[in-house]
């Protein structure tokens, strides 16, 4: 079986053992914070992938998740009976992509199929991705930084101050998203189990993905556009065209993360497209290791999860802040590094070894 597959499988036993932990402990309820940790995973590693194989910084990506988010609460809470006798709508319900269902008082509500209004949501993002990657990636360093965060800005902005979006309080009442029938993403305490292993679920197929990206021509092309950009465009690599592909894919990744996270909290508020969660993004990769993506999965699990369930209080924001100085500053190549546990293994293997001299 090869690394990656080894890999898969012992992270997918760590998933059901924690489950299995919270059972037996007695505390289920740690499982909605877990779920809700899972979906900002599949944001992270997408992050990952353009901050650490193709060399790009991003502090807009909240942008992404909110579009994605936004569009789906949207487009599966916006009644469209008044205008139900349209040729359009009428043809859009004959083929299911519109359907009724009841609304929270019991009326009945022409809206988008939530599998429709997914792949509409994640589109948006994916052209508005290659618009602004275009020009945006043609910067570099603290510029492209400059011109993502700006991106990041005017999201938080649109989403903040527009009625039809629900300004400040943002879009409640979104149903769950059902996937297959029996098999629905929803927040509901009946369904907190499978909703779990769903949600790692996507992050599995999602790490399944890059990973085997990562190990094929493209992946490599990326490794040298990222250790000497210049060196690899004269060698034959289309840099802008790779650097932008990463970028695409790793918005989808943000967008498709945002769809499900907003199905499964019932709603979406302006806070999830903010600058500050732009900068926790980043700052787990960074603690994660750029070119490590189990590192980013294991300290988006850790993090995320401490950060949902209160454990830095008021201070949030600012303990994640902290913690990316601190990394730039002593270990910009992140805490958890193959060197790290090459190192370890040296350690404890040199009493043996001395012995034995």
């Amino acid at each position: 079986m090869q690394h990656k597959y080894k890999q898969l499988l012992g992270f997918s036993a760590l998933i059901v053992a924690i489950q299995l932990i919270t059972y037996v402990a007695g505390i289920p309820y740690h499982l909605t914070q877990l779920t809700m940790t899972a979906y900002y995973t599949l944001l992270v590693i997408g992050l990952c992938m353009l901050i650490g194989y193709a060399g790009q910084i991003s502090l807009g990506h909240a942008g992404f998740f909110a579009i994605g988010g936004y569009f789906s609460a949207f487009l599966t809470t916006h009644n469209m009976s008044g205008i139900k006798d349209n040729a359009l709508v009428a043809f859009l319900s004959k083929i299911h992509i519109l359907i009724f269902r009841n609304d929270l008082y019991g009326g009945q509500i022409l809206v988008f199929h939530p599998w429709s209004a997914c792949i509409i949501a994640v589109s948006i993002a994916l052209i508005v991705a290659y618009a602004v990657g275009g020009p945006v990636l043609k910067l570099k360093g603290h510029y492209l930084a400059m011109a993502t965060l700006g991106f990041g800005i005017i999201i938080y902005r649109i989403v903040l101050g527009t009625p039809f979006l629900g300004a400040a309080d943002g879009i409640s009442e979104v149903p769950g998203f059902m996937l297959l029938p029996g098999l629905e993403i929803i927040g509901k305490g009946s369904e907190k189990v499978i909703n779990y292993y769903l949600a790692w679920g996507f992050v599995l197929a999602g790490m399944l993905l890059l990973l085997n990206l990562i190990t094929s021509r493209v992946g490599r092309a990326l490794s040298a556009i990222h250790g000497a950009e210049d060196a690899a465009e004269s060698m034959g690599i289309p840099t802008d065209a790779f650097k932008l592909r990463v970028f695409v894919l790793s918005a989808g990744f943000a967008a498709l993360a945002g769809v499900f996270l907003t199905h499964y909290n019932g709603g979406i508020g302006p806070s999830e497209a903010s600058v500050l969660k732009s900068v926790r993004y980043v700052a787990i990769v960074a603690i994660g290791g750029m070119t490590n993506l189990w590192g980013a999965v294991s300290m988006s699990l850790i993090l995320n999860y401490l950060s949902l369930r209160g454990t830095f209080g008021t201070y949030d924001d600012a303990v994640f802040g902290v913690v990316l100085i601190l990394i730039m500053l002593f270990a910009p190549d992140g805490l958890i590094q193959k060197q790290f546990f090459y190192d370890l293994k040296s350690f404890v293997k040199w009493p043996a070894g001395k012995e034995k001299a």
